[in-house]
């Protein structure tokens, strides 16, 4: 992008500007519509390498043009065939150039769409194959009057297959005297066998300083007064295109009357006032709730949007986030003076977990708003929340509270630590070891502890499967593992009563959601594991609870033993409702070979599920 100042727009820059009727109205759109590279902004890139490429001779046979709505896609490839064709009177010129001082001889019927060896086809209504080969049919037969025939395919994307096939021979080599220019705003859905044929270039959206620049220039050609603050409104509201900044520039003339003014523009599109966005954003921040709401329904009377209030309060959130990361940012010259100087200020007080928050509370929120049949009660339900958030202390901050307020009544154990995970309206306390947003505390956790200790010393010792001595449930689980059969292993674990197991034989129960072929399977696949024969009974006993429901109520277990835990009844007291999802010891948490981790054999096998 380069970032000199920004052309000034030639009056005559449509090549149609001296043909309009007396007394007719040309749109700003049309009227400085570039007719040369020269008049192109933001495309350097694109200009450089079609300018040594025409220096050079190496002038491929097709190029595919894509962008955003806007940016200039079908005037650049006018402007490409009449470089092309560019031809003097005097003979002076005599091979395609991208310097174009003076109009040639095709240079006003190309501009025009009228030209006979220039053929311009909208893809979009023309979709069928019969339509491109109609269109190819003249590819064959020199220009008439030009150097190049130049075939325009414009939104090339809405062709059909066929007609994409129709069109690959051709593309793959054409007569040296044809040349394709396509445009399109859905790169993707262009076939890959057409994408390898053509140069692409990607028309990048124009930044915001740039734009305001131009309209600017476009403003003193037209002797219209605009505000700073106006032209960057139109050049937000337009997301970098061209054509968009026009249309909405053109609007704003007519609505003024006169001086363009930021007021009439945000009337115009139902914005907010920046600065009152700033200041909404300031009492949601401080927690002011009363004032939020009533900074919102003033807007909202004003004839501001909800769901646009909420999109400017989202947008004003990236913009600090990326200035607390970026500084520069705030340098841009489409925000007004209260957005830079401002901006910094929360950039610096606010932490980058509050900014998050927010984001994410806003970005739910707008689809809130959407689907709302009131939005501006959804609008206003959604600050709320904000607000009530603003005064939630952060993770570290609650952590370190309560172990200042806990560590009398609740020293930590010698030993390994515990840990439990709360989740309370979408936001979590987190680790102090880390800005994971789920985590726990280290802190005291007896109870879980001696459960764990107790579940660790209640299982049975596991055979390796190796052996193939089979003596329990879980060395039959472990055999499954090791032959990677899923399937048996979770059939094992939510299916089987186990009634009694010896080595050769299994006694067994079923759930109700067992397969019917589950004892044959098992028999079967024991058997092939084994190398000898097994036999699996169904028995009429109950049978002990499955692996499964046992591992569920030791997890049950561990949740009343940690709820006990007079650190964890203070965060409870802090975050009503909240509730615990998991428990886990504190070697979880850690990475293998740091210190206090424990040999694979010494660790509980149950607590993490």
């Amino acid at each position: 992008m380069n970032d000199a100042p920004a052309r000034q727009p030639s009056a005559t820059a449509d090549p149609d500007a001296g043909q309009a009727p007396a007394g007719s109205y040309r749109v700003l759109a049309r009227k400085y519509r570039p007719a040369t590279f020269d008049d192109l902004i933001g495309q350097d890139a694109m200009v450089r390498t079609i300018s040594n490429a025409f220096e050079t001779g190496r002038i491929p046979q097709a190029w595919i043009l894509t962008g955003v709505r806007g940016v200039g896609k079908t005037t650049t490839a006018r402007i490409l065939a009449r470089a092309l064709n560019y031809e003097l009177a005097d003979g002076s010129v005599k091979g395609p150039t991208t310097t174009m001082p003076a109009p040639g001889l095709h240079c006003q019927a190309i501009m025009d769409s009228r030209h006979i060896d220039v053929l311009e086809m909208d893809a979009a209504s023309h979709t069928s194959v019969e339509n491109i080969r109609q269109l190819l049919d003249g590819v064959r037969y020199a220009p008439a009057q030009a150097r190049y025939k130049v075939y325009i395919l414009d939104e090339v994307h809405m062709l059909s297959d066929k007609a994409f096939n129709a069109l690959l021979k051709t593309l793959e080599e054409p007569p040296p005297h044809a040349k394709f220019i396509f445009a399109t705003t859905e790169i993707r859905k262009v076939p890959i066998t057409v994408l390898s044929r053509c140069q692409r270039f990607d028309l990048r959206r124009i930044e915001s300083d740039v734009l305001v620049r131009h309209l600017n220039a476009i403003a003193a050609n037209e002797q219209v007064s605009a505000e700073p603050e106006a032209l960057a409104l139109i050049t937000r509201a337009a997301e970098g295109s061209v054509r968009d900044s026009l249309s909405l520039f053109d609007q704003a003339i007519a609505h003024a009357a006169g001086e363009v003014r930021a007021e009439d523009v945000r009337q115009m599109l139902g914005l907010a006032d920046r600065s009152r966005v700033v200041d909404l954003f300031e009492s949601l921040l401080r927690g002011d709730i009363a004032g939020a709401l009533k900074e919102l329904r003033d807007q909202y009377d004003s004839g501001a949007e909800p769901g646009v209030v909420l999109a400017d309060l989202a947008d004003f959130t990236h913009f600090v986030t990326r200035v607390k990361l970026v500084p520069a940012v705030a340098d841009d010259l489409s925000l007004s003076e209260a957005e830079r100087t401002r901006g910094r200020a929360f950039a610096a007080s606010l932490s980058m977990r509050v900014l998050s928050r927010t984001w994410q509370m806003l970005l739910k929120g707008l689809a809130e708003v959407q689907n709302a049949g009131r939005p501006i009660a959804a609008a206003e339900m959604v600050l709320v929340r904000i607000g009530y958030a603003a005064d939630l202390p952060t993770p570290d901050e609650v952590i370190r509270s309560l172990s200042d307020d806990a560590a009398p009544a609740a020293p930590r154990p010698q030993g390994n630590g515990g840990g439990a995970a709360y989740q309370q309206s979408g936001a979590a306390i987190g680790s102090p070891r880390s800005e994971a947003p789920r985590g726990a505390p280290r802190a005291s956790a007896a109870p879980a502890l001696n459960t764990v200790a107790r579940m660790a010393e209640s299982e049975p010792q596991q055979v390796q499967p190796n052996a193939l001595v089979i003596g329990t449930l879980e060395d039959l689980i472990a055999l499954a593992v090791e032959k990677r059969d899923l399937q048996i292993k979770a059939a094992l674990e939510r299916d089987v009563r186990l009634v009694r197991c010896e080595d050769g034989r299994l006694e067994i129960a079923l759930e109700g959601s067992a397969a019917k072929t589950l004892v044959n399977d098992l028999s079967r696949k024991i058997s092939a594991w084994t190398g000898r024969q097994w036999m699996v009974v169904l028995s009429r006993e109950s049978g002990a609870p499955t692996l499964r429901a046992q591992a569920e109520a030791q997890d049950a277990e561990l949740k009343r033993g940690v709820r006990g835990d007079p650190l964890v009844q203070a965060v409870f007291e802090k975050f009503p409702g909240a509730e615990i999802v998991s428990v886990r010891s504190r070697e979880q948490d850690l990475p293998p070979g740091l210190p206090g981790d424990t040999p694979p054999d010494d660790e509980p096998h149950d607590d993490d599920r």
